[in-house]
């Protein structure tokens, strides 16, 4: 089973330790790196990672605006990442806790401990995240597997869902409404298109082209961009 994950280390110091332990869990897929932690909850939203690794900042005014916008998060977050705080001291281990941490790394991250905290998020996840999903349409009932979903298309209020056989299965119901229910490894590339991104073999920016498994290409738009170049950290192309 594979695990999406984050950084979020604005003085860049405890990133390249972090990537290095990951080399030894190849289940593991990094989704991003940032630099800014005021914008934790956006990156947390877009990207909808298992795992959300944050520096925890020396200055106390940030520290204090860090827990209080993970204590938020709790509040309207369907599906709750497994937060890690990553920190050279132990000085804030139970405000991180108490604010909704879930472990405390301190640096240096030996391997062993690494494995430690890993092997208790894996025990806290669900063996199976849900791997279908049911299209509706008036009294017809369709279960789709997602692994076979290569990417929707919008067509006006429904959405036409493109599988890896060739056949299109309609759902009334909007993209925004998939775009926010479905898991990490779906992404809105365009007004128009959500792709899988387990189905995208090659990236074009230069030509704004997305060129899929199956022999297909759909556009992604500007707008969008930052989510292709998410696509882009998730695959490590």
């Amino acid at each position: 089973m594979c695990f999406s994950y984050i950084i979020i280390d604005d003085d860049n110091r405890y990133t390249a330790e972090i990537q290095e332990n990951f080399n030894y869990f190849p289940n593991y897929i990094c989704a991003g790196i940032f630099n800014d932690s005021q914008t934790t909850l956006q990156h947390i939203i877009t990207i909808k990672p298992h795992l959300v690794f944050i520096e925890i900042p020396e200055n106390p005014d940030q520290n204090k605006a860090l827990f209080a916008t993970i204590s938020e998060s709790f509040q309207f977050l369907a599906t709750m990442p497994y937060f890690v705080a990553l920190s050279g001291t132990s000085a804030h281990t139970l405000a991180a806790i108490q604010s909704g941490f879930s472990d405390y790394l301190l640096q240096p991250f030996p391997l062993q401990e690494f494995g430690k905290m890993l092997f208790k998020f894996e025990k806290r996840t669900p063996d199976q995240l849900f791997s279908n999903i049911c299209i509706k349409s008036y009294s017809d009932y369709q279960f789709v597997d997602l692994k076979d979903i290569v990417y929707l298309k919008a067509d006006n209020n429904t959405t036409d869902i493109q599988m890896c056989n060739g056949k299109i299965v309609n759902a009334y119901k909007t993209l925004k409404h998939f775009e926010s229910s479905l898991p990490f490894f779906f992404l809105r590339i365009h007004k128009s298109y959500i792709v899988n991104i387990f189905h995208v073999s090659r990236i074009n920016f230069g030509k704004s082209k997305c060129f899929l498994n199956y022999n297909e290409t759909i556009p992604f738009s500007l707008h969008y961009k930052y989510n292709v170049e998410i696509i882009v950290n998730k695959m490590n192309l």
